[in-house]
């Protein structure tokens, strides 16, 4: 804990943003971080609660008591090696997790929890800018070799773990260059990619192989991956989009949000996208349809494209602005929340279905839209009925479809290895070993419980690895 008294004493404080204004001219990040003066204040507010609720909120199981209390006593130094004991990259969580972990804070039953994600970034941030993250290089050797296929979050967190536990650990990665949809997905105004490449330099002093362009399946057969490492984990992700099967859904201009957002991170780091349509927002009406933080980060990307307007769509009623607390707390609560990115002038909307895509010369320029009534039905389940009055036509120059993914691609590697999948079209294995239905092959991450948080893959790669090297030593000292 903290001070005592430190939550009486102190307000809760996040950290800042840039003006919207200013921040959607370029593609940088644009947190203003705390001082360490304020910082420590924040620490402090960190309560004796009894028990912990914010260890069970965090899928990492974070140990946030003890490392508030260290910034408390500006021991940042100790506080990022109890971050580090059981997070691999906290500044990716730092920055991109919904932090679960805050709302469960005992102190949130009054709206008032201790910012547990600004300090997280705080810590790891002061730990790169200190020098203080420096490679584990084991001295022990197992002789044992671990591919790795995918280098999203779980990959990477598997990759680096059983390369501190002493095995030749090798990171297949199909794009140019490392890191999921962590790079591909996920724009740099809310996570800055060279903070990947630094991680990537660390994990090859540790002895990991990154070979990047390659994919399994393709580039390499499955035969060849089997024969030549002693295990396997896959850990692809969940990348195939759900689709809205409309009239029109054919038109130029009608597209995934991923390939949307995937050309930009493209254009930022500076990689050829000749061979690819081009996708942009200038000088459109954008509708992005799917309330997630997928369509939340087209709304920010949208915006730095120059749109003209931008509207994000949402099938499902609008949540309330607060929830209740003695039913919900400490557990995750359904609620409208508001990104920066609709802070940035974005329209939203809710109960909205979408009828059908309309155009000329093969381009959209307009869809039609309904609104909906949720209503639960005599089975106990929710039914939507369309409200035929409310029919309406707006402009669509640019429609993006964020409606979440449904599964892993099959096609590649799934299919060769004719893995078994479960009712999800996930790859089937337990979290008590990981292991799928093909002898010495693992998974970790989306691929295996479907689409989920970083912290979640995260934790997922650290567990798989642990797995792994039980599997392959006997005996692992590898923490959950």
């Amino acid at each position: 804990m903290g001070k005592a008294t430190g939550f009486i004493e102190y307000e809760a404080r996040e950290r800042t943003y840039k003006a919207p204004r200013e921040r959607i001219t370029n593609y940088k990040e644009f947190t203003v971080p705390l001082s360490d003066k304020q910082l420590a204040i924040q620490g402090a507010r960190c309560m004796d609660c009894g028990i912990p609720y914010c260890h069970n909120g965090c899928p990492v199981n974070n140990i946030i008591p003890d490392w508030n209390d260290f910034v408390y006593h500006n021991n940042f130094k100790e506080a990022l090696e109890v971050l580090h004991s059981t997070n691999n990259f906290p500044e990716f969580t730092g920055r991109i997790c919904p932090a679960p972990c805050q709302e469960s804070c005992t102190l949130n039953i009054d709206d008032q929890p201790v910012t547990i994600k600004t300090i997280e970034c705080a810590i790891i941030d002061k730990g790169w800018e200190e020098n203080w993250v420096t490679p584990h290089i084991t001295k022990r050797k197992t002789n044992k070799m671990v591919a790795v296929v995918g280098s999203g979050p779980a990959g990477m967190a598997a990759a680096q773990q059983l390369a501190r536990a002493g095995h030749d650990v090798t990171l297949f990665e199909r794009n140019k260059k490392i890191g999921g949809l962590l790079r591909y997905g996920i724009p740099d105004f809310k996570m800055e990619k060279h903070l990947i490449d630094r991680r990537q330099l660390q994990m090859e002093q540790e002895g990991v192989t990154i070979r990047t362009g390659i994919e399994v399946g393709k580039n390499i057969s499955k035969d060849e991956i089997i024969e030549t490492f002693d295990a396997v984990i896959l850990s692809g992700g969940s990348e195939a989009p759900r689709d809205l099967i409309v009239p029109g859904r054919e038109l130029d201009g009608v597209h995934f949000a991923m390939d949307f957002l995937t050309q930009q991170n493209r254009r930022v780091s500076g990689e050829n996208i000749n061979q690819i349509r081009e996708i942009t927002a200038k000088n459109k009406h954008v509708i992005v349809i799917g309330g997630g933080d997928t369509g939340s980060d087209c709304v920010g990307t949208s915006f730095r494209q120059g749109a003209k307007t931008v509207t994000q769509l949402e099938i499902m009623p609008q949540p309330p602005e607060k929830e209740n607390k003695a039913l919900t707390w400490p557990n995750w609560p359904m609620k409208l929340r508001t990104s920066t990115s609709h802070e940035e002038g974005a329209n939203r909307d809710f109960s909205v279905t979408t009828k059908k895509f309309t155009g000329s010369n093969s381009l959209v320029n307009k869809m039609e839209i309904v609104k909906v009534d949720w209503k639960t039905g005599s089975n106990g389940k929710m039914e939507m009925n369309e409200l035929e009055t409310t029919s309406d036509n707006i402009p669509a120059d640019l429609v993006l479809l964020a409606m979440g993914f449904v599964h892993p691609i099959h096609d590649g590697i799934l299919n060769d290895l004719s893995i078994e999948l479960d009712n999800r079209g996930n790859v089937k294995a337990n979290t008590d070993n990981y292991k799928t239905s093909i002898d010495k092959v693992f998974v970790a991450g989306d691929m295996r419980r479907g689409q989920s948080l970083v912290v979640w893959a995260i934790r997922e790669g650290r567990q798989c690895a642990r797995s792994v090297d039980k599997f392959l030593m006997g005996e692992t000292n590898l923490p959950n």
